[in-house]
C-alpha cells in the first residue's frame, strides 16, 4: 500500500492581514458616513486610497485626499501622554511628503477599535529643522492621541485639501 502524501501547504492568511483589513474597514466606515468615496489602489506603494467629496448637488469636488492606513494590535503611550509615537520608512514618508494633496496616516489600534490620524504634509512643516534627506531608514511620527478618526475629522481631512485648492485659479476650481 502506497503511503499517503501530505496536503501541499497554500497560502495562508495571517493575523496581520487580518488586523490591516480590520482598520481599513473602520477608515472607510467613517468616509462613508459623511457621504464621502474611497478608491482603493490596487498596488499598495504607501498610499491606499484616495478619498473624494462631493457638492451639494452631487457632483465631485475638485481634489482628493489621500490616506495610508496602518494597523496594530494594541497602541500604548504612557498616561496623561498628548501623543503617541509611531515609526514609518523614510521611503513612505518621502511618498507622503512630496504629495500635491493631503496624505493623512491612520493608525488604527484593534484593541481599542480607534484610530488615530496626522496630517503628513502639515506634521512635517511644523518640525523645527525638518530635512527629509537627512533622516534614517524609518522616522518616529508622534500622533496626537486627541486625533480620533472619526466623521468630523473626516470633514476636516476635505477642509486640509479645500485650503490647498484655493491656490489654485479661480476658474479651475469647482466653487457652488
Amino acid at each position: 500500500m502506497a503511503k499517503k502524501q501530505p496536503a501541499p501547504r497554500r497560502k495562508r492568511r495571517t493575523r496581520d492581514h487580518e488586523i490591516a483589513d480590520l482598520g481599513v474597514n473602520h477608515v472607510e466606515r467613517q468616509v462613508l458616513r459623511c457621504g464621502y468615496t474611497l478608491e482603493r489602489f490596487t498596488h499598495d506603494y504607501g498610499l491606499d486610497f484616495a478619498m473624494f467629496t462631493y457638492d451639494s448637488r452631487g457632483e465631485v469636488d475638485v481634489g482628493s485626499v489621500l490616506i495610508q492606513v496602518k494597523a496594530t494590535e494594541q497602541l500604548k503611550w504612557p498616561a496623561g501622554a498628548a501623543t503617541f509615537p509611531f515609526r514609518v520608512s523614510r521611503t513612505d514618508l518621502a511618498t507622503w511628503f512630496c504629495q500635491y494633496t493631503p496624505v493623512i496616516l491612520a493608525v488604527y489600534d484593534v484593541a481599542a477599535d480607534r484610530a488615530y490620524w496626522v496630517y503628513v504634509q502639515a506634521y512635517c512643516a511644523q518640525l523645527p529643522d525638518f530635512d527629509l534627506f537627512r533622516l534614517g531608514r524609518s522616522v518616529t511620527i508622534h500622533i496626537p492621541v486627541g486625533n480620533i478618526l472619526d466623521e468630523a475629522s473626516v470633514r476636516r481631512f476635505a477642509e486640509f485639501r479645500d485650503r490647498i485648492q484655493v491656490q489654485f485659479p479661480k476658474d479651475l476650481r469647482h466653487e457652488e
